[in-house]
């Protein structure tokens, strides 16, 4: 991938983040940007969004319908060409990490066979 569009990645995942913190209430969920993926022409945008505390499909929804009430606030504040457009994915790396945490954790705690003697 390039170094722009590396770049307009973190500067999206950013300016999202902060419309999402500014501008809207999740009644007891915690919703974070993990991470923007743009299209290598910058008219698409895949926005993966973790949610804690329930309710997935539903915040997910919420993003998709005011896609376009969030992008005109990104906008504002980042100029480029074309102004790409926002599709809101779940993102549960969390739990797939959580879960490899406590698969080692399990492996950490089964038996080992002793150590070869050597003559």
């Amino acid at each position: 991938m390039s170094r722009r569009i590396d770049r307009v990645n973190e500067l999206l995942k950013r300016e999202i983040s902060g419309v999402l913190q500014r501008d809207f209430e999740w009644d007891g969920s915690l919703v974070t940007v993990n991470a923007v993926e743009v299209s290598q022409d910058l008219k698409e945008a895949k926005v993966f969004v973790g949610i804690l505390g329930g309710r997935e499909e539903k915040v997910i929804s919420r993003l998709n319908g005011e896609h376009g009430f969030i992008q005109g606030r990104v906008m504002k504040r980042v100029v480029l060409k074309h102004t790409p457009v926002l599709r809101f994915m779940g993102d549960d790396s969390v739990v797939r990490g959580v879960d490899i945490v406590n698969l080692l954790d399990e492996v950490a705690e089964l038996p080992t066979a002793p150590p070869e003697e050597t003559e």
